[in-house]
């Protein structure tokens, strides 16, 4: 059984009838006999759309509970075993509820033409994947259910469900599409008149490129060759000359007179790299006919008029604009000109319009073949042998005579050492002097430009012929050689380019770098500005020379888009070097979008942090703030109270109650204001020098008597730290020790010196904390483990971190060995005083 066929029914917006369509298809089908059943169908409590629905035979969905709640699902199982011709499958793009076999109803629908039935959907413009970031543009809605665009794509046939916006409000206002109490929002906000007509635009022109593919294949299929003016398409022929801009601006003028007019820009290259045309001038060229809605294409070939035409037969174009000739009268010597050829063999289905322009007849170069690269010195001896070789020759050969044969035989191979040695030309000229010494010296009559034997014409005519034919081999192998050896080395900087890309290198100097090197600059800078008008900015430079202000101050300009171009200073490169130059400049560009891209998301992130952070501090207030709050309240309204007689050990009891809430919410309220400075970077600290024995007893108020052991040697070198936050930092750190610690086992705060740190270590025995947490406790409103919610808001350790880190210290959580957690405060000892960094111990004790 072949693959089933697939038809969609196509609409701008919900509610200009896909599902009725589709319904009415299905109606039709059974009365010519098809058997048909609805496979899934939402009818929306449409009264016609439910009407449709009588009549035809629906397959029983699949239910499926999802988070409390019954859900109906198309029952795949169900249809393949019914096995109809025809299946009814509506919303394409609806994403399954978890636990079917699909995750996306496409996929049901693959299923289903795989097992050879054809299958009629629906689905609306805004739920293609490639039209999304469109859509969200339109209408501020980001579509979460798509289907690919290929899936579409390839259905046999596409039906578009038109309706103007008028008349989709209408029925919206009737309340046929949507519930009464949904009519009012919706008018306003999705289905307002501008974002309906957006929408039925795209569906248009989606439709509209997917009936250009059919017309395409058809032809291609159909080998037919013969141009159908079923739209307006215009080709313009650029030579990359100043004209071409007027060229574009006509077409535009042109497609503007018909429907759907399109234009496409072409410019033909020679294979060989062999071109006169501006890339500058290619380059504007290319923004303009994109600004004008057209296309821009590159086309190889040695052929000019015949790939032109080629090109427009290929995109069924019905007009050919090109300029008149720029060249000179004498010039036409050389042939008919591209315009004279094209509208010659152009045929009668394809038009062309000759436009008049300022640079008619001024001149235009033509196409001169390049030196054979063969180097300088190789061309120098190169005429030496073709001018002074046979020359040489002629004085040895008076001398020896061998003959007519053998003379033409040494000339020749002379020649060939001459095309050897430096090409077309010195062989040309061996050539050329060589026969003429050949008829003067050795051709009877001798002393005579004549030749009286009909032999001796034909074996200098072959002799002149041969060394024109080596001469020219062997400069083209020249010239193929040099361009295999270029494009190999464009190639490997390609290779580079790509390999970046695919490796993330983000580094703008690195690559303007990379410019500089490969082309032997001085500088490269990346500059851009904001407008036309606007002044250019350096975004990145590389190099050693003098800066750019502008592009046309550089040596060589490569635009990039509008308002971008990458400046290169040293010397002007040729036209060849450009392409691979155009490739460089536009991923200078791509980099530089992707730094600022990290750069807004790096932004959007630490705002997300802070939005995070003010959620977690309303949460806390919530309920962390306000327990100690409620507490309190509840012990002084007791103690008020005229209705109770409070005993002595009652009141004692209620106030302790008061005063531990009151220390309670003064830690909290501390914390808070602590981790609200770290956010907003308002946290300076004072550094100086101070002992860790100092500091580290006063951060012990807040704990029991008994529960802390410390272990701080006086002989440990002084800190470089700010006093108040390393005691803050402490008195949380032992504070979170503390209250994880088992009844009964004490808290130890170590302190030892290890190069030029001093490590201050709070070592517990509670449960500790695993590998994979031990950083995330470290994070605000972090909990670890069972503790309850009046143990804190979880924003001591996060504190104590962000403490530290202001003062270059380091704060980490290691196990502690036999179980616990240890907390390791890494601090900077205190560098000794210059002068006394050369003497000796006992000086430094006498000084101090």
């Amino acid at each position: 059984m072949g693959r089933g066929k697939l038809r969609i029914y196509l609409g701008a917006a919900p509610g200009v009838g896909k599902t009725y369509a589709m319904l009415a298809e299905a109606h039709r089908r059974v009365e010519r006999g098809t058997d048909c059943v609805v496979a899934f169908v939402e009818h929306h409590d449409r009264p016609r759309t439910e009407v449709l629905l009588h009549g035809l035979e629906q397959v029983p969905r699949r239910q499926l509970e999802y988070r409390g709640a019954v859900f109906t699902e198309t029952d795949l199982d169900a249809v393949l075993a019914r096995a109809p011709r025809v299946a009814l499958v509506d919303e394409l793009a609806h994403t399954n509820v978890p636990g079917t076999r699909n995750a996306k109803r496409w996929q049901d629908v693959e299923e289903l033409l795989a097992a050879g039935i054809d299958v009629i959907s629906t689905v609306n413009i805004q739920h293609l994947e490639s039209l999304g970031d469109v859509v969200e543009s339109i209408t501020g809605v980001r579509q979460q259910e798509t289907v690919p665009d290929e899936v579409v794509r390839r259905a046999d046939q596409i039906e578009l469900v038109d309706m103007s916006p008028q008349a989709l409000r209408r029925r919206m206002a009737h309340g046929n599409i949507y519930q009464p109490d949904k009519v009012d929002a919706a008018l306003s906000n999705y289905f307002r008149p501008g974002n309906l007509t957006a929408l039925r635009e795209l569906a248009l022109l989606w439709v509209a490129d997917r009936v250009d593919e059919y017309l395409k294949q058809y032809r291609s299929e159909h080998r037919v060759s013969k141009i159908w003016g079923s739209r307006e398409r215009i080709v313009v022929g650029l030579t990359g000359g100043p004209e071409g801009r007027t060229l574009i601006r006509r077409a535009a003028r042109l497609a503007e007179k018909g429907a759907g007019g399109e234009v496409l820009a072409v410019y033909i290259a020679r294979s060989d790299g062999l071109t006169s045309a501006s890339p500058k001038e290619l380059a504007v060229q290319r923004t303009l006919v994109e600004d004008l809605g057209g296309t821009f294409h590159h086309v190889v070939g040695d052929d000019i008029p015949a790939a032109l035409l080629d090109f427009a037969r290929g995109v069924n174009a019905t007009q050919i604009v090109l300029g008149s000739s720029r060249r000179k009268t004498w010039q036409y010597v050389f042939g008919p000109g591209v315009g004279a050829t094209v509208a010659r063999e152009s045929g009668p289905d394809l038009d062309v319009h000759i436009v008049t322009h300022e640079e008619v007849a001024k001149g235009r170069g033509l196409p001169v073949a390049r030196g054979a690269r063969l180097g300088r010195s190789r061309i120098v001896w190169g005429w030496i042998a073709g001018l002074g070789g046979p020359v040489l020759l002629t004085l040895v050969l008076n001398t020896v005579h061998l003959g007519l044969a053998n003379d033409v035989l040494l000339y020749l191979a002379l020649t060939v050492a001459a095309a050897l040695l430096g090409g077309l030309y010195p062989a040309l000229a061996s050539a050329a002097v060589g026969s003429l010494l050949l008829n003067w010296f050795f051709t009877p009559p001798l002393n005579r430009i004549t030749i009286a034997d009909p032999k001796n014409i034909l074996a200098l005519a072959i002799f002149v012929g041969v060394a024109l034919s080596v001469a020219s081999v062997v400069d083209l192998a020249a010239r193929r050689t040099h361009q295999a050896a270029r494009l190999r080395a464009e190639s490997e900087i390609l290779s580079f380019l790509a390999g970046s890309v695919l490796r993330g290198e983000t580094s703008l100097e690195a690559l303007l770098e990379r410019v500089r090197e490969t082309f032997g600059m001085e500088s490269a800078a990346l500059l851009e500005r904001q407008s036309d008008v606007a002044p250019w900015t350096c975004a990145g430079r590389a190099g050693l020379g003098p800066p750019v202000e502008r592009p046309e101050d550089a040596d060589v300009d490569m635009p990039v888009g509008d308002h971008m171009a990458l400046a290169l200073t040293g010397r002007v490169l040729p036209a060849e070097d450009r392409r691979v130059l155009a490739a460089f400049a536009a991923q200078a560009a791509v980099v530089l979008d992707r730094r600022r891209l990290r750069e807004e998301a790096d932004r959007a992130r630490a705002l997300a942090e802070g939005n995070r952070i003010r959620t977690a501090l309303l949460a806390a207030v919530s309920h962390d703030l306000r327990t100690p709050l409620a507490g309190i309240k509840a012990a002084v309204t007791s103690l008020r109270s005229d209705d109770v007689a409070w005993s002595e050990e009652d009141q004692a009891e209620l106030l302790e109650g008061i005063e531990e809430g009151a220390d309670r919410l003064d830690h909290l309220v501390g914390n808070l204001l602590d981790m609200s400075r770290l956010q907003t970077g308002t946290v300076t600290p004072l550094i100086r020098e101070i002992d860790v024995d100092e500091v580290v007893p006063m951060a012990l108020g807040g704990v029991p008597e008994g529960s802390v052991e410390l272990d701080i040697p006086e002989t440990l070198p002084m800190v470089a730290v700010d006093a108040g936050l390393l005691e803050r930092s402490m008195a949380n750190l032992v504070e979170n020790a503390v209250k994880y610690s088992p009844a009964g086992r004490t808290v130890l705060v170590a302190a030892s010196a290890l190069a030029d740190r001093v490590e201050v270590r709070v070592v517990d025995r509670g449960p500790g904390v695993p590998d994979d947490a031990k950083d995330r406790i470290f994070e605000p409103f972090q909990r670890y483990g069972d503790a309850p919610r009046g143990a804190g808001v979880g924003l001591g350790l996060a504190v104590a971190r962000g403490f530290a880190e202001a003062m270059g210290a380091t704060l980490n959580a290691e196990d502690t060995p036999g179980g616990g957690l240890t907390m390791v405060l890494s601090l900077r000892a205190a560098a000794p005083a210059p002068e006394l960094l050369g003497s000796t111990t006992a000086e430094r004790q006498a000084t101090c």
